[in-house]
């Protein structure tokens, strides 16, 4: 037989449980929880009676919930004896006092109060992550949710997080937010259209922080294999060799061959302010992307910055040469093509942007045909 205080215990763990305390504020199908409290054996009605009475006694003084109770004949007994069988707890309001724990009372309230004034696409992610809500206080996770809701993809355009200024968030808010508001953007817009970094999904400048893979496809032209370096300094300091290669991802470093005279800078994503340095105007400049609107979009935006840039691997034949390999865009950049792409471009990005599966990530094309490709532009005139 199990007393009051081993089961408020029971419920205790069952707060502590994200999954479980998510299901259980949510989740009306959840109710009503039923705990089974035991009956005392025939040798414990007849050796240890006094400890049965105390255990009737600490169930009769429950309030919250239902207590069901069943005449229970024993030998030892002249009559049948009522003994409390389960307790049945309908709804969250009987489930948290239950628990008998003011800390958890008073997270369930401020908790209650927060869901109450945000979007409930919101909910699962404050429940599981309460914490956001203890060490911030429950006005700034509202705000938090609100600035969310207002955020879309390239929503800075080029302004530096701490001057947006949504839901009157202060200049220090994203800094402090930052791992709650990418939990509620992954919620809109999907996990895979923010694994570049908030920063760049939001094409927010962000200069003091973002650091680039700078990698030499000439041993010797730099005195090291690789490096990363802000792209801050990129902007300011001018690399050696005549021909320079931009990749929008890291992990396709591999693919790329040996090639006199060429630095190759990977991993920029949505970050390219620092592409309008002048000493990038005296290079012979490439760059690679995603085949992608996003890819596109950037595309357009280095073109922007360097008008001679030529696109490598991002045509309508690369796509459709690896189209078993695509997979679907979680979120479109834009319903209209950039007008920096040229035409063959812009009917690219209209026509990925109508597939269901309109994304081909980089590391999927071919080695061979990166390196050929490459190649061909190192050793092109133009």
């Amino acid at each position: 037989m199990k007393s009051p205080k081993v089961l408020r215990q029971k419920l205790r763990r069952q707060w502590q449980n994200g999954a479980l305390r998510e299901t259980s504020l949510l989740n009306p199908d959840h109710w009503p929880l039923t705990l089974p409290i035991g009956k005392p054996s025939p040798a414990q009605i007849t050796e240890e009676i006094a400890a049965v009475r105390e255990h009737i006694q600490s169930w009769r003084s429950v309030k919250e919930g239902e207590v069901t109770w069943q005449l229970v004949n024993f030998r030892s007994t002249a009559e049948p004896v009522e003994l409390p069988v389960s307790w049945q707890l309908n709804c969250a309001d009987e489930w948290v006092p239950a628990m008998a724990d003011k800390g958890i009372q008073q997270e369930y309230l401020l908790l209650s109060n927060v869901i109450k004034q945000i979007n409930p696409l919101f909910h699962p992610i404050i429940i599981r992550q309460r914490q956001q809500i203890l060490s911030k206080g429950g006005d700034e996770t509202i705000q938090t949710c609100e600035v969310a809701l207002q955020l879309t993809p390239g929503y800075a355009n080029g302004r530096p997080l701490r001057a947006l200024s949504i839901a009157g968030c202060d200049s220090k808010f994203f800094e402090r937010n930052r791992a709650l508001l990418i939990k509620l953007l992954e919620t809109r817009f999907d996990s895979q259209a923010l694994e570049l970094g908030l920063g760049s999904f939001l094409n927010a400048q962000d200069e003091g922080e973002h650091w680039l893979l700078v990698v030499p496809l000439e041993t010797g032209l730099l005195p090291f294999n690789q490096q990363r370096v802000r792209s801050s300094e990129l902007a300011k300091t001018s690399l050696p060799g005549s021909h320079l290669l931009i990749v929008e991802n890291e992990r396709s470093l591999y693919q790329l061959p040996k090639l006199p005279g060429t630095i190759a800078i990977l991993g920029a994503g949505l970050n390219l302010s620092w592409l309008k340095a002048h000493w990038i105007r005296e290079k012979k400049i490439a760059y690679w992307g995603d085949i992608d609107t996003w890819g596109l979009t950037m595309l357009a935006t280095v073109r922007d910055l360097q008008p001679t840039i030529t696109a490598l691997l991002m045509t309508q034949e690369i796509f459709e040469e690896h189209k078993q390999h695509s997979v679907s865009e979680a979120v479109i950049a834009n319903q209209s093509a950039p007008a920096k792409l040229a035409e063959h471009e812009q009917q690219l990005y209209l026509h990925l942007a109508a597939l269901k599966r309109g994304r081909l990530e980089q590391e999927f094309i071919t080695d061979e045909r990166v390196k050929r490709t490459v190649i061909q532009w190192h050793g092109s005139n133009t």
